[in-house]
């Protein structure tokens, strides 16, 4: 007879505390790791992109170079300051001796040993043919410019967003609809080969299951690959690794387009700002031009300058100095009035480079307005698809559900099961296309008129 024998331990508070301490660090981990993210939102997706794109961080430092070349230019108008300093060490001080009839003279010291000197000058351009103002203005205009394009960065990161978003969503929903094709095809190929062991049908049922399955299962690994694109594309977007795995979460509502193609063309009208972008290169066009005709005037600047001379350096004169100190003040006017026609010739091309830009705005215009209409026809042509083939999914899920009953009892064959199944995964998938291709038609007829949204 065995007899268990409790001993009680007596162990030590701070050992109980210790262990327990142990027991949940060691615990922490495991939980950590079996906690969940969060599913991104397309909000969230959006901001990561528009925080991660590097040509937006490019676009920024674009725009505060323009700033320090504006202000390059602005000093341009300001007076110019510089100071040099010399000295010169001659191997003897040079002497005259001045001859005066009748006086007997000693040599006067015209230039010492020792010279030193000290030179402060400034510029200050008073005309300059207008070049200094035109400067300036281009580098306001290229600043504006700098400015719109990061605006035209930022939406287009929102579009590619909202595009390799609902691009995800769709290629899941696709592989969800080839995954429900194959267990259905398998599920009929399991029956079909249980009614032709017993000899109720022939082997030809069994033999097109087999195959209808086959197909379905290449249709599912295309399916599967099609959706780890879209999810490494979308990565790549985010700056996450290729593989990263997403969750997402799902946007299945939607409502019909409201405005009318006119109305968007209205707004975008206003609202693109290739338009402003393009307007701006045809001022700086012209203000080029008007830069090209400065070598038609003069430029007049006014120049001073102070001289200190002296024997040592503190420039307190000496002998030999005649004058220790002394300043100017000099206008100066210059026109190279013959340059064999180069001014004409450097006109020239920028009235061409002027009636390109012209040009340029005309054809963004036109553009703008195909791309309106482009996607507002996608989206209406998508908006209708939704409509019309919700209503056939359930009447497609009637249809095979019937002609398995009938297969069952004999009375349809396997190509007609078959058939039902095929037509279901098909207008499965057309509702699936339908639905997120209108999102996707959305977000491009928003970057067309200009509308920066994040739905």
């Amino acid at each position: 007879m065995i007899r268990c024998v409790s001993i009680p331990l007596r162990i030590p508070l701070f050992l109980l505390l210790l262990v327990a301490a142990f027991g949940l660090g060691t615990n922490r981990p495991a939980m950590a790791a079996s906690e969940v993210a969060s599913p991104l939102t397309l909000a969230a997706a959006i901001e990561r992109a528009l925080s991660a794109n590097l040509d937006l961080q490019v676009a920024a430092e674009e725009i505060q170079a323009a700033r320090f070349n504006r202000k390059v230019q602005t000093t341009n108008l300001l007076p110019t300051f510089n100071a040099s300093y010399r000295y010169q060490h001659r191997d003897n001080e040079s002497l005259q001796r001045f001859e005066i009839p009748g006086l007997s003279l000693p040599p006067s010291v015209v230039a010492p040993q020792d010279d030193f000197s000290l030179t402060t000058s400034f510029t200050q351009p008073l005309f300059t043919g207008f070049a200094l103002v035109n400067r300036l203005r281009i580098a306001g205009l290229a600043q504006e410019i700098a400015e719109l394009r990061q605006a035209l960065a930022r939406q287009n990161v929102i579009f590619e967003a909202r595009r390799r978003y609902f691009q995800v969503l769709k290629d899941e929903k696709l592989l969800q609809v080839a995954e429900d094709s194959v267990r259905q095809i398998a599920a009929q190929r399991d029956v079909a080969d249980n009614f032709f062991q017993v000899g109720m049908t022939p082997r030809n049922d069994l033999l097109q299951a087999q195959v209808e399955l086959a197909n379905a299962e290449q249709a599912l690994v295309v399916a599967g690959n099609d959706l780890e694109i879209s999810r490494a594309n979308l990565n790549l977007l985010l700056r996450l690794p290729i593989s990263a795995p997403l969750a997402l979460v799902d946007i299945l509502d939607w409502s019909p387009f409201p405005l009318t193609v006119s109305a968007c063309q209205d707004l975008a009208a206003t609202q693109r700002l290739e338009i402003p972008v393009a307007e701006r290169e045809v001022a700086v066009a012209e203000k080029e031009l008007a830069l090209a005709r400065k070598d038609l005037y003069p430029t007049v600047d006014l120049q001073g300058s102070y001289l200190a001379r002296g024997d040592d350096w503190q420039l307190d004169g000496g002998e030999g100095i005649g004058d220790e100190s002394s300043w100017s003040v000099t206008a100066v006017a210059s026109w190279n009035f013959w340059e064999w026609g180069r001014t004409s010739f450097g006109m020239g091309e920028r009235r061409s480079r002027l009636q390109q830009a012209r040009l340029r705005r005309q054809e963004i215009g036109e553009q703008i307005q195909f791309e309106v209409q482009q996607a507002y026809l996608r989206t209406k042509d998508s908006e209708r698809n939704i409509t019309t083939v919700a209503q056939a999914i359930e009447q497609a899920r009637e249809n095979l559900r019937i002609n398995e009953e009938r297969y069952r009892e004999q009375v349809a064959t396997s190509t007609d099961v078959l058939i039902a199944q095929t037509l279901l995964s098909l207008t499965r998938t057309n509702y699936t296309n339908a639905l997120y291709n209108f999102h996707i038609a959305k977000a491009s007829l928003d970057l067309a008129t200009g509308t920066e949204t994040r739905e």
